[in-house]
């Protein structure tokens, strides 16, 4: 038998009147955002045709744009993976001096103007070390400074996904097998790498897919030359600058397709459980 708390509220029409009509304004409100995306998608859609898309693809400037794109973002999306893995592994599982002023730099590449990064890395690279670096291996205006734009950005999605992987995983696991005699680092590779691999493959999504869309630091860091460091997203800014708008159309739809296949593969194998929340 259940008991209602003496000072509980009773319900009653005029509350179940206002909860309608709370929830009206949200579904109104959200539905805005809602429908201004799906607008979005239905005007690029109808600007074009498979024709332009077509053109598009017969273009050698795109063809090598979605070549460079693949690479780039493939490479980005390796060495995110590298660095993220174990940056996340120690601010989860680790207590050590400056971790919280760690945890704030990490968010800076998140958190700062895509063009104020690609500035940052071109003055970097003018400095007495960094002009050391390019004699022996040119960086700037080249193929390795996309990589490192896309670097910058995508490592840092990249790091908050797998620090929040490694906090919802069960420790007990990778104590147990400690106390059976495995090192720390038989542990790591052996009990708790296996169990986040979820996160890693939502981790490595995030990356790939934050690398795809990356302009700003690409803009300024490695420039925008034909057949050379010209990726997906400044194809779209050339072609725009001489007019050629269904091309550009064309180019963001490639775009928005690889997003949206993104999106999926994340929903399939579960960001839900890689950041912590119940599948």
């Amino acid at each position: 038998m259940t008991t209602v708390p003496r000072n509980s509220p009773k319900p009653s029409r005029a509350n179940g009147g206002s909860d309608g009509l709370f929830l009206l304004c949200l579904v109104i409100l959200g539905g805005v955002y809602v429908l201004l995306i799906i607008a979005l998608l239905v005007a690029d859609v109808s600007f074009t045709s498979p024709n332009h898309l077509w053109k598009a693809l017969q273009s050698p400037e795109i063809r090598y744009a979605i070549k460079l794109s693949l690479i780039t973002c493939s490479l980005t999306t390796i060495i995110s993976l590298w660095l993220s893995i174990p940056i996340g592994y120690l601010l989860s599982h680790y207590r050590f001096p400056g971790k919280a002023l760690l945890d704030a730099v990490l968010d800076i590449p998140i958190v700062l103007p895509p063009l104020v990064i690609g500035l940052s890395l071109l003055i970097l690279f003018q400095t007495a070390p960094g002009r050391a670096i390019e004699n022996i291996f040119p960086i700037t205006y080249a193929i390795p400074s996309v990589v490192l734009a896309q670097l910058m950005v995508a490592c840092a999605f990249a790091v908050r996904t797998m620090r929040a992987t490694f906090d919802h995983i069960n420790p007990r696991r990778e104590q147990v097998a400690l106390t059976l005699g495995c090192s720390r680092n038989q542990a790591f590779w052996m009990v708790v790498l296996p169990e986040a691999k979820r996160g890693v493959l939502t981790a490595a999504t995030l990356a790939w897919a934050r690398s795809l869309g990356e302009f700003g630091p690409i803009l300024v860091f490695s420039g925008a030359t034909r057949m050379k460091t010209e990726v997906l997203p400044t194809t779209v800014f050339l072609e725009l600058s001489v007019g050629n708008i269904e091309a550009a159309v064309a180019v963001s739809l490639l775009m928005v397709t690889a997003a949206i296949l993104v999106l999926l593969i994340i929903r399939f194998f579960g960001i839900e459980e890689s950041l912590g929340r119940p599948v």
